[in-house]
């Protein structure tokens, strides 16, 4: 069976995590990178940039690209990059990557664009939103609804029944309890746990998690 050619969309640590990810299940062709801040031949692993995404549509065809993945950690970076690529390359197809070590529940739906890392733990009856990060080791309840652009971090525990709302960031070692909402493009902080639901853009940190301030959707965090 022939695979399909994809590019990795990043070129920097994340990206490589990928990589390895895609390169283990074995059903995609990797070609090279699109960076737009690493010089042209600029190599991780064995993959070079190829250039950056302006020169996608060109790269496309050059390549005969079949789709690929946006390999950037933060949420609001990653966001405007697959708008970008979407609103120029309408037939780009956004694959997803999930590592053989994850463990995928009964009826978990994983959508375009998102990245399980080894180790993470997805629950049954979970839906996991286009274009998110379930980081290394990260745990995910039964019947979440984890949304499009939001990011679990490693080691981070979320009971059953929660809601991550768009372009949340819970960071490292974050506990969500059970049947709780983190707003959208909130953060909560490493380490906290979450024992009341987090409105959006605030910025929620200790145990038992308190909202200390607000944030902008394009705050960084990383």
């Amino acid at each position: 069976m022939t695979k399909q050619n994809v590019v990795v969309i990043g070129a920097s640590g994340h990206a490589s995590v990928i990589i390895d990810i895609i390169e283990q299940l074995e059903i995609y062709t990797i070609v090279g990178l699109i960076d737009s801040y690493k010089p042209k031949g600029f190599k991780l692993f064995n993959y070079s940039v190829l250039g950056s995404e302006s020169e996608l549509s060109t790269l496309i065809e050059t390549h005969q690209i079949f789709g690929g993945i946006v390999a950037i950690g933060d949420n609001a970076t990653r966001q405007a990059m697959v708008e970008n690529i979407a609103a120029s390359n309408p037939n780009f197809s956004f694959i997803s990557a999930i590592h053989p070590t994850a463990i995928i529940g009964k009826q978990v739906h994983v959508a375009e664009g998102t990245v399980v890392v080894a180790g993470a733990i997805i629950n049954s009856n979970t839906h996991v939103g286009a274009h998110c990060i379930v980081n290394t080791k990260a745990s995910i309840g039964h019947d979440c609804n984890i949304a499009t652009f939001s990011s679990v971090a490693s080691g981070a525990t979320i009971g059953g029944g929660v809601r991550v709302e768009t372009g949340a960031i819970i960071c490292l070692g974050a506990t969500i309890l059970g049947n709780l909402t983190i707003g959208a493009h909130a953060l909560l902080g490493a380490g906290a746990v979450a024992a009341r639901d987090i409105a959006s853009y605030a910025i929620a940190i200790g145990v038992p998690a308190k909202v200390v301030k607000q944030r902008k959707a394009d705050t960084p965090y990383l």
